[in-house]
């Protein structure tokens, strides 16, 4: 008679269970136990069962005590995936507020004119202060990648707090020096706010990397990746905004009557330092990566499908299997016989340390080539490079723009205006409160629309599994799908037409329209920031994340660089020599400089173009 299985043989069901059979023999039991020492990887085993299992009289185990055991496994089980779920939540949230701070930088404009008047810095000095930041912040991008994904996100943290520190207490006394030497005055040579401000870029850039790197590793497998990294994105556009309102309303010069004026650059400096100096040391312990099991599960099947391709035949990583071990097992012979502790330990704890050595070594040597191998097919691939093209030409105008909006402002200030009367064109606080919430707006609304609209990403390396495939396909039929280009190119038009506003005479004949070039700008240049990095990501995967990002990261720098040296050369070359407070005035200041940032951003916009026929053609979904 067929059994409930259906192959003709009665099913063993776990109610079937003879209670009156012996599994073991206590007198086994108990005469093993006294003669031997618990091994190594078993003792935790061998307790919970001696904890959980209770033996009656006969010798028998009871029902109570294999119930014992399953439910302590149980709740074993969940205290540790709640212990995970804890500290990706609380990773996430210090992420945030690690990048809520991160982007003191984007404040520039708030003193920056205050070192062309108060230090008696050129034009050209205050935009090489602005670069050195720049420059340092995005070039070494790649290098703090590398260490990021190698090693953790930790080290970075506790770094940028140093960086920050150091640099703006460079940067307070310097200011406080009063003009340098070579300008007419007793202060501190123009080189030590140079080298301020380079640690000040390092510090940005680890801290930023290291809080968005923790949030793309901790969620950048769900469905959800885009809004994950949208928000700490947006909170590094946000800092800006809070902090320059810190230095215009609380840290500011006040006259007799107590009325607020500039920002006192010496306390604005020192609270700075400080305040990132605390956040980088708290976020050394608070950002951590969990899912290692997941990560070495992706190494393993990402491994596997290369070795199917053939691709790992030539590899020196990929030895026969004897040649591990045997190295393995000569390492740790070698270790062992100078370890004193290794005396005392039975041999079958000595055999279990000398394998989770090998396991241990065998996926770190793995995990590096993995890298090693991804990072290659990234540099490789000819559509990073024109994303990578996009990313410069859109982002060097922006850079140049945040850093000196403070500048343009009173070359749109009429010569008969009031001398102590607010500008028409708005105060520089503003315009930085304007970029960063409008910045803030598009990277929240393009993560969390690129979302929701984007197809799901079946071309990942290894494939999805099928029951995640099949309900991305389930949800995605119920609604349209967009790519994230649809997002992304429509953005950098919006940041086109911001230049391109700035670039006519109106903005001079009207100078609150440039509150409209600034609430452009500030979104198409948040946009760029918020799509590209989730791009990356979805392309090229998350494993890699940190160094592909920071390698794409660099062009900023050298944009910043170009566009800055562009400013600050059609500024110098508009300037009156009789105007004796060294400001220029007039669309010949700044009219060429934004009608190249025009031009700049529509040739991006082909390169974008040309990236994602690319990817379509290879059937990469974005």
């Amino acid at each position: 008679m067929p059994g409930s299985n259906g192959y003709g043989t009665p099913a063993i069901d776990k109610r079937d269970f003879d209670s009156h059979r012996s599994l073991l023999d206590e007198t086994h039991i108990t005469s093993h136990d006294s003669q031997s020492t618990p091994v190594a990887g078993r003792s935790r085993a061998g307790s919970r069962f001696s904890r959980g299992s209770s033996h009656s009289r006969n010798g028998t185990i009871s029902d109570d005590g294999l119930l014992s055991d399953v439910v302590e496994g149980i709740v074993e089980r969940d205290r540790r995936k709640m212990h995970k779920e804890v500290i990706r939540i609380v990773s996430f949230i210090w992420g945030v507020i690690t990048c809520l701070g991160a982007g003191s930088i984007t404040a520039f404009s708030l003193y920056g004119h205050l070192l062309l008047t108060r230090l008696q810095y050129t034009q050209l000095r205050v935009n090489a202060v602005s670069i050195a930041a720049e420059i340092s912040m995005y070039l070494l991008v790649p290098l703090f990648g590398f260490l990021c994904d190698r090693y953790s996100p930790s080290p970075l943290s506790l770094a940028s707090g140093g960086l920050f520190g150091v640099g703006y207490l460079l940067a307070a006394f310097a200011y406080k020096s009063g003009p340098p030497p070579d300008a007419g005055g007793s202060g501190w040579p123009f080189w030590v706010m140079i080298l301020a401000f380079i640690s000040i870029g390092m510090g940005t850039s680890c801290m930023y990397l290291g809080a968005v790197a923790t949030c793309a590793k901790n969620y950048g497998r769900g469905k959800h990746k885009g809004i994950m990294l949208a928000i700490p994105i947006a909170a590094f556009g946000l800092s800006g905004m809070w902090q320059s309102q810190v230095g215009t309303y609380i840290l500011c010069e006040r006259d007799v009557e107590g009325n607020c004026g500039d920002v006192d650059v010496f306390r604005y400096f020192l609270f700075l330092g400080v305040l990132l100096l605390v956040i980088g040391v708290i976020g050394t312990f608070a950002l951590r990566i969990v899912d290692d099991d997941e990560e070495e599960r992706y190494i393993d099947e990402t491994v596997e499908e290369l070795e199917r391709s053939g691709l790992l035949e030539e590899s020196e990583f990929f030895r026969p299997r004897s040649e591990i071990q045997a190295a393995a097992e000569y390492g740790t012979f070698s270790a062992n016989a100078n370890d004193e502790e290794s005396v005392t330990l039975s041999d079958e704890e000595r055999e279990e340390r000398r394998r989770e050595k090998e396991r241990e070594e065998e996926e770190r040597r793995k995990k590096n080539w993995l890298l090693n191998y991804e990072t290659r097919v990234f540099l490789m691939d000819p559509t990073m490079w024109w994303l990578a093209a996009g990313f410069f030409l859109v982002t060097g105008p922006g850079e140049s723009y945040i850093n000196n909006l403070g500048t343009i402002i009173p070359t749109l200030t009429p010569p008969s205006y009031a001398l102590n009367a607010p500008p028409p064109a708005g105060l520089p606080s503003t315009h930085v409160t304007t970029i960063a919430l409008t910045s803030t707006i598009a990277r929240l609304l393009t993560g969390s629309l690129s979302d929701y609209f984007a197809p799901p990403a079946t071309h990942l390396f290894p494939p999805i599994p099928s029951s995640h495939r099949h309900t991305a396909q389930a949800e995605t039929n119920n609604r349209p799908t967009l790519s994230r280009m649809i997002f992304l190119l429509p953005s950098a038009l919006l940041l086109s037409i911001g230049y391109l506003i700035l670039a006519t005479p109106l903005t001079q004949k009207q100078p609150p329209l440039f509150h409209l070039t600034t609430a452009l700008v500030g979104f198409g240049y948040g946009s760029a920031f918020s799509l590209t990095p989730i791009i990356i990501s979805v392309v090229w995967g998350v494993e890699n994340f940190a160094t592909n990002w920071g390698i794409v990261a660099m062009m900023p720098a050298i944009g910043a660089a170009l566009w800055g040296v562009v400013y600050s050369a059609t500024y110098q070359n508009a300037l009156d020599e009789k105007d004796s407070s060294g400001q220029c005035h007039g669309w010949r200041c700044y009219g060429p400089w934004a009608v190249g940032c025009t031009l700049s951003v529509w040739i991006a916009i082909v390169t974008l173009l040309a990236a994602w026929r690319g990817w379509k053609r290879r059937g990469v979904v974005v």
